[in-house]
């Protein structure tokens, strides 16, 4: 069964999904975060098929996530490194992890925690506004259309009356 393609929706959140595809590409890019560079690393540390992981891979390099670099002649085996657009991904990931301890943690406590090395204090990431600083949550926020809304959607009813008491 062939997937929808969500590359072209007028949505930053499907865009992402259609990049990621699918519960493993997040790992490898958590795994890469970790320190993981090789094929087979990956594919220890996330117990994968290693055709998929091939095929993850590929994506990540392709969408300029991750940079593949020889380190090996003969036969030729590569690195692969994350780009400033992977680590940038970064502040995704800790936004799901900072979700994750807070709704799916066990009693024990968060699996893993995130240290601010600036600081020298364990911390959480916190989605803050870009202008003022102060924490954004849902009821305090509201989306509106960008400059890059296409005007064919625009104007069909079901998106004026999502969008126009907002705007």
């Amino acid at each position: 069964m062939k997937r929808t393609s969500f590359a072209q929706w007028p949505c930053s959140i499907a865009r992402t999904m259609d990049l990621l595809g699918d519960w493993w590409t997040p790992l490898v890019l958590r795994d890469a975060f970790y320190g993981v560079r090789r094929f087979d690393e990956f594919q220890q540390a996330l117990g994968i098929a290693r055709n998929t992981l091939a095929d993850r891979l590929r994506r990540l390099v392709d969408e300029g996530l991750l940079e593949k670099r020889a380190y090996q002649d003969e036969p030729v085996r590569y690195d692969y490194v994350l780009t400033e657009k992977g680590r940038d991904f970064w502040s995704v990931l800790a936004a799901m992890t900072a979700w994750g301890d807070r709704w799916l943690a066990t009693e024990a406590g968060p699996p893993i925690v995130l240290h601010h090395d600036a600081c020298g204090h364990d911390t959480t990431a916190t989605v803050v506004c870009a202008d003022c600083g102060e924490p954004l949550s849902a009821d305090d926020t509201r989306m509106r259309r960008g400059p890059g809304f296409p005007e064919r959607l625009a104007q069909r009813p079901d998106v004026q009356a999502r969008f126009a008491p907002q705007e």
